[in-house]
């Protein structure tokens, strides 16, 4: 009898190992992951006979998200594009840009086994736009355009993230920054950090403005994603920049929060913030003189959204 006890212990102990080892494997196999979203939100205002006046008005926004994650084992491979549009029609006024954004994301990463949650990652990150941006009224002068500027991020460090795709924080002592002005008007003013123009005592323009910018410094990351509460979701985005050569210490703030409302699987309402600080961007200011401006210095950018429109996944 104690032998039959013995071979039956025995027996269960390796169905249960067979067990534990065959849910590892399922967990290690995961590879690729695809997820595609597409939004347009649109917002119409009209007046009738409103005896407290009003202008007509109508605004739109697309907006597209495509990830592509790859995660098996020890290494992970995520990749991102991030691209925004939109347009207001007031009546009277003239077509206006309100959001323009293009943005591409690459992250890699290694660790060196399945029980930390620190990994060896390398990023690589490009911002621009897509068309030319005014100081509205005022057309006649851009103030920026496609690569215009344009920022590109390439480094190395350690990431940490726990359940990496939600939360993760990325430090890199060692990122090459470059900023790209190919608009040459806008180069020869120095805009966005580039050497400006060279002029003569009579205004003759002797060297060209800079067409780039290049920095190596630190950056700092944040991403968090979650649901606060039933159907309301939070997503953030935060990072920190400065460059050991020129002018270390001096931070550049790259921070944006985004809720996601739920209605239904098509239908949600979202409320966003971002702001931003560079110092290499300055705000000009008109002066009573026509045609002369004055720089006034770096100030903080903020831009808020508020939308409601339909979300399909595909």
């Amino acid at each position: 009898m104690r032998y039959i006890f013995i071979m039956c212990f025995m027996c269960f102990i390796k169905v249960t190992t067979a067990q534990i080892v065959t849910k590892v494997k399922v967990v290690d196999t995961t590879a690729w992951k695809q997820a595609n979203k597409l939004g347009v939100d649109i917002n119409e205002v009209t007046f009738v006979n409103w005896n407290a006046g009003g202008a007509n008005s109508i605004s739109a926004l697309l907006a597209i998200q495509s990830s592509l994650r790859y995660k098996k084992n020890n290494l992970i491979w995520f990749n991102e594009l991030r691209t925004r549009y939109g347009v207001n029609k007031q009546e009277n006024q003239r077509l206006r840009k309100t959001e323009d954004e293009l943005e591409l994301i690459s992250t890699l990463g290694f660790r060196k086994d399945t029980l930390t949650n620190w990994y060896f990652s390398g990023r690589f990150n490009f911002k621009t736009q897509y068309t030319n941006g005014f100081n509205y009224p005022n057309r006649d002068n851009s103030i920026s355009s496609f690569m215009t500027p344009g920022y590109l991020f390439l480094g190395g460090g350690a990431e940490y993230g726990k359940n990496i795709e939600k939360l993760s924080f990325y430090m890199s002592p060692l990122t090459f920054k470059a900023t790209f002005v190919l608009d040459q008007d806008l180069a020869d003013d120095g805009s966005f950090g580039v050497e400006p123009a060279v002029y003569d005592a009579l205004g003759n323009k002797i060297k060209d403005g800079e067409n780039t910018r290049t920095e190596m410094g630190i950056l700092l990351t944040n991403s968090y994603e979650t649901e606060v509460l039933e159907n309301i979701y939070i997503k953030n985005r935060l990072s920190f920049y400065t460059d050991y050569l020129n002018s270390f210490g001096n931070i550049d703030v790259d921070w944006e929060v985004v809720f996601d409302f739920k209605v239904n699987d098509f239908v949600k309402a979202t409320l966003g913030s971002h702001l931003k600080y560079d110092n290499d961007i300055k705000i000009i200011e008109e002066t009573e003189v026509e045609d002369e401006f004055v720089e006034r210095g770096a100030s903080i950018q903020w831009k808020q959204l508020l939308g409601i429109g339909v979300v399909v996944d595909f």
